[in-house]
């Protein structure tokens, strides 16, 4: 792995940047035609090169960071150049739009990767990108902490590892760990995330920053033994990476015999201070512990020497068990400690004030203004060299969309191939793809709204991404859950069978309700609901039928309305009209009169019924429980649940003690992210299990129930009828501080306000008619594909209204804490 070494830049290195406009001249960028570039590729000759048109547009600021990064690149061998192409130019790299708007890699004539050019954001991303790809071998990217064992286990007894986490890639930080891992990676396996649910797992509180580990693995022999960890205690840059490297590489602990004021090591160099342990000979072995124990606390802060006061020929008080030096040249400071943690604390206060106050300098001149905060769109690109096996859907333009859709059975998905949140879906979209794959008989397809906005515009898709089911004679179906395999999955299986389905005998009735007769489908929808009808209840037939049409995809709905109903009604104690809920993790049937109720009140009722009781809280199903604006009595476990909580629990939702809040449980291990919410409750994550009532909509308080006391009902009960008389005391109030941007450059909102008081008579956008957008786009641009493009916009905005925004960011105060 790490023998691979640095033999990439062995041979010819290019990156080839393409854009679409260029208009000013930068003297440091040599010109250069394509055939001349190329003929220049050679093994050994390193080259970054900017693909231009001629007569395009001025990007000027991509060109300024460019300009920028030259000298920098050229230190590691990668020389830069700007290649004009002209009009007739036929070259792959200067002839299609797309291709324009990509950046491209190789070595020497062959290409290793291409990425867009808008990740090349500044210098620092430009730099970081092309390391990052080219020390492919020397830098492991991963994602779980399982990744992270592997690699721990496969390098003890042999290497050690140089582990970052950085918010996202292209950062400055990135940049640092980039430029470390040129000089070190033949000497260490570096790996990286930007994960910080990994960097939760292995302990650390702090995720607002980037941080920077050495794992000592190397002296490790014992693969049950756990490498150790040294974290690196500055801002990540590269000249603190590689103060902190070589501080790594002295030695633990020295012993020396000589007056400290004359000692000099590789520390003090660094600019770290030096720490000598007093020791005599009786008490050798003792203070030799001692100094090891702290030289392995200091490890990175300062060195750590034994100071033998029997061989010294210069006077120690006597009293003084440890000599401080802070710099060279500086006079050492005899001290005295009775506790050992006091010296680490001391050392540690008196060498992090300079160095605070030098970050803070450098934070003021260099603010972080390009961290990418959607973890979307981060996801999206670290997921970029991921192959898609984008066969097993079809891709659909506008002269094969009407043909598709009308001769088969077809799922379609709409989506815009800029867009973070659509591209992530595709993901999903494909994985559904490979589970469906030769099982299906529904044909998955896919269009490009930014190519074929049209197409889109006719389908009535407002917002991407979105997803269709057209069947055979039917009005297309919508999907409106959650943008994930399993739920895309359901809706789908969910949507073979017909909603509801004609039961026609007592005997089918029964098989469907014990889940005999869609077995298949039972993990997919936990509870079948059955209507049950005379056959003289027209209206109340009609109004449940078209109640569960609107539920199709989403839920196993049946009817049964023949003359011997009366022998199901008297079984299940229904009263007709009436809905029979089969719970089928429960084994259990009840039944819910319909007498006097409409569509959407039957609606609600089976959608309040698909609820579990007491459910484990997920990110996924967080949403669905805080649309019923209660508060929530949750159970945080660090695992799989205590069967004697839960059936206590439960016992009170029976008995309607707990009709007031939504009992439910989260699993840290399968949630991480709860973890979180509980130092936000606490400060300091608590002992599991642990048992909280939240106020989500009203107050946001947090209650806790008693730690000392064991979660019985006897014991819950007292607690609740004290919480509603208002004798327990909250351990914290929920911030209703609203959400706002990070900058004042991305108050997009106030930016939008400003436009529309410019334009007093303009209602918004969304009063614009598309087709007349659509007529200005096409009066405005001659060329076509701008005009094919333009419209996307338009699908964006078409239904967006402010006040929703509004509305919804208000009612964020308390639910932007999730819990």
């Amino acid at each position: 792995m790490m023998s691979f070494s640095f033999s990439v830049f062995s041979v010819g290195i290019s990156c080839v940047m393409m854009c679409i406009v260029y208009k000013s001249a930068v003297n440091s960028l040599p010109e250069l035609s394509p055939q001349k570039y190329f003929s220049t590729l050679q093994a050994g000759k390193a080259s970054l090169a900017y693909f231009c048109q001629a007569d395009s547009p001025s990007t000027s600021v991509f060109l300024e960071e460019l300009d920028k990064a030259v000298k920098p690149l050229q230190d590691y061998g990668i020389s830069v150049a700007k290649v004009n192409c002209a009009k007739e130019e036929t070259s792959r790299y200067c002839g299609k739009e797309k291709d324009l708007m990509k950046a491209y890699l190789f070595r020497g004539n062959i290409l290793l990767r291409e990425f867009p050019t808008d990740t090349l954001f500044d210098e620092n991303a430009i730099i970081a990108h092309v390391l990052f790809a080219l020390l492919f071998n020397e830098v492991k990217y991963i994602t779980t902490l399982e990744d992270l064992q592997n690699i721990e286990n496969a390098l003890k007894g042999k290497a050690n590892i140089a582990f970052s986490y950085v918010r996202a890639i292209g950062t400055p930080e990135h940049k640092a760990v980039m430029e470390a891992a040129f000089v070190y990676g033949t000497t260490y396996q570096f790996v990286l995330t930007t994960e910080m649910a990994l960097l939760e797992s292995i302990g650390m509180e702090d995720i607002e920053h980037a941080h920077f580990y050495f794992f000592h693995c190397k002296p490790v022999l014992d693969l049950t033994q756990q490498c150790r960890r040294t974290l690196m205690g500055h801002p990540l840059t590269t000249l603190n990476i590689y103060r902190f490297i070589k501080s790594m590489e002295a030695p633990l602990l020295t012993e020396v015999a000589e007056d400290p004021q004359q000692v000099s090591t590789v520390h003090l160099q660094l600019g770290l201070p030096l720490v000598f342990i007093v020791s005599q000979q009786v008490t050798y072995e003792a203070d030799r512990r001692t100094a090891e124990w702290v030289a392995w606390r200091l490890l990175g802060k300062a060195g750590v020497l034994l100071l033998l006061r029997d061989s010294l020929e210069v006077d120690i008080p006597q009293q003084a068990n440890m000599v401080f030096k802070r710099e060279e040249g500086m006079p050492v400071e005899f001290l005295v400690f009775h506790d050992i943690d006091l010296v680490v604390s001391y050392i540690e206060n008196n060498t992090y004030i300079e160095q605070t106050q030098e970050d803070e300098d450098e934070d003021m001149e260099d603010p972080d203004m390009e961290i990418e905060d959607d973890e979307v769109a981060e996801s999206v690109y670290r997921d970029r060299k991921r192959h898609l096996p984008l066969e097993l859907v079809v891709e659909l333009t506008e002269e094969t969309f009407n043909v598709t859709v009308m001769a088969s059975d077809s799922i379609v998905l709409f989506y815009a191939d800029w867009q973070a949140v659509s591209m992530a879906f595709l993901h999903s979209y494909i994985d559904l793809a490979i589970k469906l794959k030769d099982t299906s008989t529904v044909l998955l397809t896919r269009i490009n709204c930014a190519d074929w906005p049209d197409v889109c515009t006719k389908q009535n898709v407002t917002e991407c991404p979105a997803v269709k089911m057209y069947l055979e004679g039917k009005n297309p179906v919508s999907y409106g859950g959650m943008l994930g395999t399993e739920d895309l999955l359901k809706f789908i299986l969910l949507n073979r069978i017909s909603c509801p389905v004609n039961i026609t005998s007592v005997q089918e009735a029964e098989e469907y309700l014990s889940g005999e007769l869609y077995k298949d489908l039972i993990s997919y929808s936990s509870v079948s609901v059955l209507g049950l009808f005379s056959p003289t209840m027209t209206t109340e037939k009609e109004d449940f039928t078209e109640a569960v049409k609107n539920l199709k995809g989403y839920v196993i709905a049946g009817i049964y309305s023949e003359e011997d109903v009366s022998i199901l009604s008297n079984k299940y104690t229904a009263t007709l009209p009436a809905l029979l809920l089969a719970r089928h993790k429960e084994g259990k049937v009840e039944s819910i009169p319909l007498a006097n109720t409409h569509g959407q009140e039957i609606v609600q009722i089976i959608t309040s019924a698909l609820l579990e009781t007491f459910p484990e809280i997920t990110v996924e199903n967080l949403p669905t429980y805080l649309k019923l604006q209660k508060p929530l009595f949750i159970l945080f476990s660090d695992g799989s649940i205590n069967p004697q909580y839960q059936k206590a629990i439960l016992t009170l939702v029976k008995e309607k003690h707990l009709d007031s809040v939504i009992p439910c449980w989260l699993n840290l291990k399968n949630t991480p992210v709860g973890r979180g919410i509980l130092k936000v409750y606490f400060e300091a994550l608590p002992p599991l299990p642990l048992l909280v009532v939240v106020n989500v909509h009203s107050g946001g308080q947090v209650f806790a129930f008693p730690s000392d006391q064991a979660i019985t009902e006897q014991n819950l009960l007292l607690w609740l009828n004290r919480l509603e008389a208002g004798l327990e005391s909250h351990i914290t109030i929920l911030s209703a501080q609203e959400w706002k941007p990070l900058l004042p450059a991305y108050n997009f909102l106030s930016m939008m306000d400003a436009a529309a008081s410019q334009h007093p008579t303009r209602k918004g956008p969304e009063c614009m008619k598309e087709t007349d957008i659509q007529e200005n786009d096409k009066e405005q641009h001659e060329d076509k594909s701008e005009v094919r493009r333009e419209p996307i916009q338009t699908l964006r905005i078409k239904h967006w209204n402010r006040n929703d925004v509004f509305k919804a960011e208000k009612s964020s105060r308390h639910d932007n804490e999730e819990l």
